[in-house]
């Protein structure tokens, strides 16, 4: 009887040891399996290439469940797509259309967040950016960052094509006032505390991002909307005192002739949103080749009050 005893004592502090360590056996860690979403999913405008063809993007979603009772144990995105539209006839598909064969865990962020130039966006995800150029393969670019003459970095939200080749990363920064947060265009801080950074600058060459503020040379864009360059040439789209009374500056002092009035601009790459028309932006003004075309839902383009193009079709 005694030996019996002492034989399920040791079973007991066996099974015991077993629950305290989660192993001896599958029975605690079942294995699983990946299974992709059939249709695709977030739908959304990112650029647009020309005064006809639109960039569109989207992802599919993807879960991890157990084999033996298919319950989920993680979930995530990814195997994101870039497509061309044209946005003036409604055509049964897409022009061009490319995707990506990542998505599980590591690969699981946004890699389309914005259009870099007229063929190109990017994404930023901790110390790395993101590259995607259409007809290829992204490209990532792993930078450091550096601070001058502030602390208080930006969250990027645009970026677009800068001086020398460089890229120019535009965003918001917040401040405490009265015990609360305010949402701040970090461009426009200009008169706020030294500490704030309102833009940066991401030189490709050296792989470098540096926070800045806006020198004497600089200022002027503060108070713009959006902003970009053409080789040396910084063009800025500025609110105006009234509702419809912005314009667009081409080095701070000449202003570009444009057709129609609007409050803000938004740039795209080669191309300008104004009032939900998309018109090209020239070096000396900006041309609508048809106002009456605009785009006012996310995946919906009008001509006179109706749809001409549905991208859910």
């Amino acid at each position: 009887m005694m030996f019996e005893i002492r034989r399920l004592l040791v079973v007991a502090l066996a099974v015991l040891a077993c629950v305290c360590m989660w192993g001896c056996g599958d029975w605690f860690e079942p294995d699983t399996h990946y299974e992709w979403d059939k249709h695709r999913q977030g739908k959304k405008v990112v650029g647009f290439l020309n005064d006809s063809l639109v960039i569109v993007s989207d992802y599919r979603f993807w879960r991890e469940v157990r084999d033996d009772n298919d319950d989920e144990v993680a979930n995530g995105f990814g195997r994101q797509a870039l497509y061309l539209y044209n946005y003036r006839v409604q055509e049964s598909s897409p022009r061009w259309m490319d995707s990506l064969d990542n998505g599980i865990r590591n690969d699981d962020f946004e890699m389309i967040n914005g259009q870099l130039s007229d063929s190109v966006v990017w994404a930023h995800k901790g110390g790395s950016l993101w590259l995607w150029k259409i007809g290829e393969t992204p490209r990532q670019i792993k930078i450091n960052e550096k601070y001058d003459g502030c602390s208080h970095e930006i969250r990027s939200w645009r970026m677009r094509e800068w001086i020398d080749g460089q890229i120019i990363v535009l965003g918001e920064t917040t401040s405490m006032d009265s015990n609360h947060y305010i949402i701040w265009n970090a461009l426009s801080t200009v008169d706020s505390s030294e500490a704030y950074c309102q833009y940066a600058v991401l030189d490709t060459v050296s792989k470098t991002l540096i926070y800045k503020r806006l020198d004497d040379g600089l200022k002027w864009i503060g108070k713009c909307d959006d902003v970009r360059s053409r080789g040396n040439d910084v063009y800025c789209s500025m609110s105006g005192e009234r509702s419809l009374g912005g314009v667009i500056l081409k080095n701070e002092i000449d202003t570009l002739s444009v057709p129609l009035l609007f409050g803000k601009g938004m740039f795209w790459g080669n191309m300008i949103e104004l009032r939900a028309s998309i018109c090209l932006l020239g070096e000396a003004k900006v041309s609508c080749v048809d106002t009456a075309y605009t785009w006012r839902e996310p995946l919906k383009f009008y001509k006179n009050d109706e749809v001409v193009v549905d991208l859910n079709l």
